[in-house]
């Protein structure tokens, strides 16, 4: 919430939108078929193109930053689709997360509002040790049956928009604890190592989707690498970020870069979308630090998706015969934010068996977007809903993404839907093949 009686000032000079990018849009309107805000609610303030012109004025002096301003910014899903469509390279996602780290400094938010956003990202996404705990607490109520008395009475109705769709994306189960510990600190090579590699394994990739990393670093460690999860990596920010808390972002890239620069790797390999897009601009994030600004650029050099490294060296080929129909659905940080459209698909060709089928729209945002469906649950939904329905179409029998947000938003639509389709990461499947041919 914001207090709608205190217009706040204009951009001041930390960090502000670079006015010179601002300039760059030369308001062809060629985004605003691609912006899913846009095309669901059909306000100019909406679209990429509006929101520019919004953050312009600010720069110009000619609006505050008002409550109307803040909700324009925050409508929208940094899905980065208008990048991919722009002809003038406007780096749309850099100005929005920008906007928003100034909206944080200046906006005089509620006290409750305030701590919440002091727990949420400043005490369990910045520890994993907090984080662990939350995801222990999950694990309990799923095995005790208290999930399942919840939903019977129905006492999800009640409860504010925000909690029902973070229960609601639950999965089924959650991995037993027991398991997080079989990711080792070092990984080696099967047979002859050939390479030496990072792996971030994420906060809620190893808690959520721990079987995940696993088949992550099991395919990595047969195709010849050495894999190094340094056990004192930490979330990569990007959800601070894109919620405007840039310091403590900054913070947890310093702190990642220090981690994985002492590893010495070649590579630091990431299989989660939103955190690989993120890892790649540490650059950006850190370009006014002086001491960390080259460390920053060097470590994102290095940052490859897990299908854009293995689709760039000689892979073992998979054996095992998967039968299904596959839909791949294209993550918005993997192919709008990394440009990264075409590896996941061939690896999943590779599969025997899989027979990959095309699926309309599979390049717009399924609503999940970080915590977008969260605090924006009704756009969400709808954007979820459009989603099923193009999947529903081609009925497969397994639906891929590469990321844990499109995972846990499509496999609620799934649910819900009453389809029974399994949604998986397409490096479980590769790994799955691998295993069926032992």
């Amino acid at each position: 919430m914001l207090q709608q009686e205190i217009p706040l000032r204009g951009f001041d000079t930390y960090e502000a939108p670079e006015y010179e990018k601002l300039q760059e849009c030369i308001h062809c309107g060629l985004c605003l078929p691609y912006c899913p805000t846009y095309r669901i609610l059909g306000m100019e303030n909406d679209s990429p193109r509006g929101r520019l012109y919004l953050m312009r004025a600010v720069a110009d002096g000619k609006i505050p930053m008002t409550k109307n301003f803040v909700r324009h910014m925050y409508l929208c899903l940094d899905c980065r689709a208008c990048e991919t469509a722009c002809p003038s390279g406007v780096k749309f996602g850099e100005l929005m997360e920008t906007t928003r780290g100034q909206i944080e400094r200046v906006l005089p938010r509620p006290w409750y509002v305030r701590l919440f956003r002091r727990l949420a990202f400043g005490t369990i996404l910045s520890n994993p040790k907090w984080l662990a705990l939350v995801a222990d607490f999950t694990l309990l109520y799923q095995k005790s049956g208290l999930q399942k008395f919840i939903r019977r009475l129905g006492i999800l109705d009640y409860l504010p928009d925000s909690l029902n769709v973070m229960e609601q994306m639950l999965p089924e189960s959650l991995p037993p604890k027991a398991l997080r510990y079989e990711l080792k600190e070092v990984t080696p090579a099967r047979g002859e190592t050939q390479r030496r590699v990072g792996f971030l394994s994420g906060c809620v990739m190893q808690l959520w989707f721990t079987p995940t990393n696993l088949a992550t670093v099991n395919v990595l460690a047969r195709n010849g690498c050495e894999v190094v999860t340094p056990a004192a990596q930490r979330c990569c920010g990007a959800l601070h970020a894109h919620s405007g808390e840039r310091e403590m972002a900054k913070a947890l890239a310093r702190h990642n870069i220090d981690v994985f620069t002492a590893a010495d790797v070649e590579a630091i390999i990431v299989n989660a979308a939103g955190c690989g897009a993120f890892l790649k601009e540490y650059a950006h994030l850190l370009k006014h630090d002086r001491e960390y600004r080259d460390k920053a650029e060097a470590f994102s050099q290095k940052v490859k998706d897990i299908s854009e490294f293995l689709t760039a060296i000689p892979l073992q080929k998979p054996q095992g015969e998967i039968r299904a129909r596959v839909a791949y659905d294209d993550p918005c940080h993997l192919l709008h934010g990394q440009k990264i459209g075409q590896q996941p698909r061939d690896l999943l060709r590779m599969i025997p068996g899989i027979e990959l089928v095309n699926v309309k729209e599979a390049d717009w945002c399924c609503g999940s977007a970080g915590i977008y469906n969260i605090i924006q649950p009704a756009v969400s939904l709808e954007l979820l809903e459009r989603k099923i329905k193009h999947l529903q179409a081609v009925n497969p029998d397994i639906i891929a993404s590469g990321n844990p947000g499109c995972l846990l938003q499509i496999g609620r639509g799934v649910k819900q839907s009453g389809m029974s389709a399994e949604v998986v990461h397409p490096i479980d499947l590769l790994e799955r093949s691998y295993r069926l041919a032992e």
